[in-house]
């Protein structure tokens, strides 16, 4: 049976964000992720927006956070090398009743010491293909990639000695006598403090232990991907007035680091966990909302659509939004829960890991290390000048073979992706590590060469490739033994 000072449930932003503070500490930690890779499900999957805090209520854990957040954001992109940019939003009245939303936002985002909000009216907005009467201009505002966020966080957490184990799902929590023994599909570990941040699977973690004081609702946003083709619709987010009632922000239009925009997301409460289809009704609807806001966007525009699933901890017919919590049980001590972390979750993300740590410092004496490490991602190959590229192309020509035509990624960088420190080797891992497939093609040309790679500079049995998920299996076998 492994020991550990703290076991973190979860692999996502969160988690892994909460396993990189700690790997500051000389403490033997680990993250049990079910997923093939950390940021395998919501944390992947929503607008990759930092939040400033103008619809958060005052005095809440999700204001506090969220400003924390924000202002945090810009040395940790500076140290972890992710991408951030500060585009600013813009909150968009259509008529004059929804200007009074606006300015209700506007005291809440100065409740919140958000800075710089200005409402102008719809000459003023500098978007020449929005239509408004008003808008609340927010310039703290901005985007990130929150795969390259995540795992960013993970790998600079691994690099630093915490374990991260993929593909294991907790399967029983019992409390010891000095501690807590986790149960896995991989085998029986053993644990000081258990770290809660399974996202929508929350509420099943808890049940292990002790029987929950709450519920979890899930509500699936679907999104829609623009051709990057397309980017110059718009260079701010651009946001309707929320609907109070649902507790969610609208359909947006938010561009992205790498170019494409996205429309959504939707607000639809669903029975089951896993459910993320993204279904021909909703696409429909996404981009008739998104017209009313821009009408130039072209049906043919759409390259991709996804969904994720928020975690709601307030029921339909309640509505409304509900803050986060997180709390340490009471009839199990050193067991700490993350529920309902949803928007703005993300942006949250850094103050939320420090508060985990300062929760888990009650329990176990932290001495930072001498010797921490931070890895900072480096910029893809098709960004890099001529001359730094024909270096690169000297010293192994595998630089200069494309794999990816629609992104431009070179061989050197999908073997680069599957070198990962936390072993993960999916497709999905190439995907949101150096963005291989994620040009307009969706991996129709460059999936042929990621497998070859893979076989033949991993020893990869193509049995064992997956596409994203533990039983998401590219192949069953070659079709001489199927002929066979």
């Amino acid at each position: 049976m492994k020991n550990f000072h703290v076991v973190v449930i979860g692999g996502g932003v969160i988690g892994s964000a909460i396993a990189w503070e700690l790997s500051k500490y000389k403490l033997n930690v680990s993250v049990f992720e079910k997923g093939t890779d950390v940021c395998s499900g919501t944390s992947k999957a929503n607008s990759g927006v930092i939040h400033s805090g103008i619809n958060s209520v005052p005095g809440s854990l999700k204001a506090r956070f969220c400003v924390e957040g924000n202002k945090t954001m810009q040395s940790l992109s500076n140290q972890l090398g992710f991408s951030l940019k500060w585009t600013g939003k813009y909150v968009i009245a259509k008529n004059e009743d929804e200007i009074k939303i606006l300015e209700k936002l506007k005291k809440t985002g100065e409740k919140n010491k958000v800075s710089g909000l200005e409402i102008y009216n719809g000459s003023k907005v500098k978007e020449p293909n929005i239509n408004c009467v008003a808008g609340l201009w927010v310039p703290t505002a901005g985007i990130i990639l929150p795969y390259e966020f995540t795992i960013a966080l993970a790998e600079n957490a691994a690099i630093n000695d915490v374990n991260f184990f993929l593909e294991t799902k907790v399967t029983g929590l019992k409390k010891k006598d000095n501690g807590f023994e986790i149960k896995t599909n991989n085998g029986i570990f053993r644990s000081d403090i258990v770290v809660n941040a399974a996202g929508l699977n929350c509420r099943n973690i808890v049940s292990m232990l002790e029987k929950p004081d709450f519920q979890v609702f899930p509500c699936r946003g679907e999104y829609l991907v623009l051709d990057k083709n397309y980017s110059n619709l718009i260079s701010s987010m651009i946001y309707p007035v929320p609907d109070e009632n649902l507790g969610v922000l609208g359909v947006h239009i938010t561009p992205t680091i790498e170019g494409n925009i996205l429309l959504g997301p939707s607000a639809e409460f669903i029975d089951d966990l896993d459910d993320k289809r993204t279904t021909k009704n909703m696409i429909k609807t996404l981009m008739c909302e998104a017209k009313k806001i821009i009408p130039k966007i072209p049906d043919e525009a759409v390259i991709n659509a996804y969904s994720g699933i928020r975690c709601k901890i307030t029921s339909p017919k309640e509505g409304g939004i509900s803050d986060y919590k997180i709390k340490e049980s009471m009839l199990n001590p050193g067991f700490i829960s993350l529920v309902g972390i949803e928007s703005p979750g993300l942006t949250a993300t850094p103050a939320i890991a420090k508060e985990i740590v300062r929760m888990i410092s009650k329990h176990v004496k932290l001495n930072a290390k001498n010797d921490f490490k931070t890895k900072k991602k480096h910029k893809r190959f098709n960004q890099l000048p001529t001359d730094k590229q024909e270096a690169l192309i000297k010293k192994d020509r595998r630089w200069g073979r494309i794999v990816c035509r629609c992104e431009h990624i070179v061989e050197a960088e999908i073997i680069e992706a599957l070198s990962n420190p936390l072993g993960a080797r999916s497709l999905s891992a190439v995907k949101y590590r150096c963005r291989a497939g994620m040009g307009r093609c969706q991996g129709g040309f460059c999936t042929q060469h990621i497998v070859r790679i893979m076989e033949k500079e991993f020893k990869m049995d193509i049995k064992d490739m997956k596409l994203k998920s533990p039983n998401s299996n590219l192949f069953i076998r070659r079709n001489r033994e199927l002929s066979k």
